[in-house]
């Protein structure tokens, strides 16, 4: 599973301001954020509601290579049957105007098993088995290039500003950084103080 992700979906985002230029600090998510995925183990995720994780998961009705399998969700609550948890989910748009953080009387989303697999779901509530991990980061705008690439056939010049990007954040402002620490603890040392040699006093016999 690649940890990174571009939302494409307005279920998370929050009717009127479904936009891209979203703030950087919002808790839910808009269309173009790029989102990173941390996988964990499942017992760890927060699942009190309204501050509960935002989860990635497959649709279990649908195939694994299918680029609208994976859903983007956060948690309402959580069931444990046979051993196993199964996570009742929402987005944060879904049932407007009910959508987070209040809690849902109703419109959660539901989940349908297979035939093949027909734990892969509970009363609606999808299985630990499709968990792929919990959302740590977002970035908002930047997913955006990644959409743009894929209308206009663009996928070089998107990955190549990804990178700069990448490499720009990871690398270059943490030197900058570290140099203009070094200058400024420079700049604050006092000079050291010059000793003047004392005459030398000639032993007594």
């Amino acid at each position: 599973m690649f940890p990174v992700f571009t939302v494409i979906s307005e279920s998370m985002c929050i009717p009127p301001s479904c936009n891209v230029f979203s703030d950087a600090f919002e808790r839910t998510l808009h269309v173009g954020d790029l989102i990173i995925i941390q996988g964990v183990d499942v017992k760890d995720l927060k699942t009190d509601y309204p501050n509960s994780d935002i989860i990635v998961f497959r649709d279990p009705t649908k195939a694994v290579d299918d680029p609208n399998a994976n859903i983007v969700h956060r948690i309402v609550d959580v069931v444990e049957v046979g051993g196993k948890l199964y996570f009742h989910t929402k987005g944060d748009g879904n049932g407007y105007p009910n959508v987070w953080p209040q809690t849902p009387t109703q419109g959660i989303d539901p989940w349908r098993s297979t035939a093949e697999d027909p734990t892969s779901t509970y009363d609606g509530a999808i299985s630990q088995d499709y968990v792929y991990g919990k959302v740590v980061m977002r970035i908002p705008w930047i997913g955006s290039m990644a959409i743009l690439s894929q209308r206009f056939s663009i996928i070089p010049i998107i990955l190549v500003l990804l990178i700069i990007f990448i490499v720009i954040f990871e690398f270059v402002l943490p030197l900058i950084k570290k140099r203009r620490n070094v200058s400024t603890q420079d700049s604050t040392k006092e000079p050291p103080v010059q000793l003047q040699n004392e005459p030398e006093q000639n032993a007594g016999s």
